[in-house]
């Protein structure tokens, strides 16, 4: 590990690259893209929105294959359970985001904060289980027993992205279709640059995140063994002065 913690090269240049994303998209968004004919301002919400959900898939997909790889025998290593922890908490993150853009966007267009439809109650229901998984893996024990329950709640907490993504298809909702995964597009000129970069903006800053908080696990890791190791010597020590004391 780097003096500087979890950085180094990769992550310095990284991070340049998303910052570097993240200008150039506030100035689209709010510079050079015009207000829509429909939506006026509040367009300016879907270069974050739809970025921030998914960030939140992809997070939450990793986290799936990652654990898939912990439990399969023949590619069982801890690197994959890390990149499961890691990938997740980020999900998290980016799938908050997501809700709370999402209801001011809701609060504009439909006059409330809050409604029980079906897209916006399926991806509530997806923070609510991730934020699940991860309380799952503070849960003490064996780190492997601790892992492989933590692998299989992630596997089965994953099959509700493709439900969430396709919810305005299957079924009637407030929420809009999918904006770019039609034959016909409804976002052109520069609202679709815009929307475009910020993709690559939260693409970015995902991968920047995972890197760091897949480190973070390392070091807890690397602590929590040598803390182990430390406890079983002193308890050796301790049993060899008490034999020593009584022979």
């Amino acid at each position: 590990m780097s003096r500087r913690g979890t950085a180094d090269r990769t992550t310095l240049v990284l991070g340049a690259a998303t910052l570097a994303s993240l200008a150039v998209t506030a100035w689209l968004a709010f510079v050079v893209s015009p207000p829509d004919v429909t939506q006026g301002q509040l367009v300016r919400l879907i270069y974050v929105h739809p970025g921030a959900a998914t960030a939140a898939y992809v997070g939450f997909g990793l986290c799936a294959l990652a654990s898939l790889a912990y439990l399969w025998p023949r590619t069982r290593s801890r690197r994959w359970d890390r990149l499961a922890a890691a990938s997740a908490e980020v999900g998290v993150l980016f799938c908050a985001i997501t809700l709370v853009t999402g209801s001011i966007w809701g609060k504009a267009a439909w006059g409330v904060w809050w409604t029980w439809d079906a897209r916006l109650t399926l991806t509530a229901l997806l923070f609510a289980v991730f934020v699940g998984y991860l309380a799952l893996r503070r849960t003490g024990g064996d780190p492997d027993s601790r892992a492989r329950r933590s692998a299989i709640a992630a596997v089965v907490a994953a099959l509700l992205v493709p439900v969430d993504h396709e919810a305005t298809t299957w079924w009637q909702t407030l929420h809009q279709d999918n904006t770019l995964l039609r034959p016909n597009p409804s976002i052109h000129g520069w609202q679709l640059v815009t929307m475009l970069m910020s993709f690559l903006a939260y693409g970015l800053l995902f991968a920047w995140l995972v890197l760091h908080r897949y480190r973070v696990e390392l070091m807890e890791d690397r602590f929590e063994e040598e803390g182990f190791a430390a406890a079983i010597a002193e308890r050796k020590a301790e049993a060899g002065v008490g034999s020593g004391v009584g022979s």
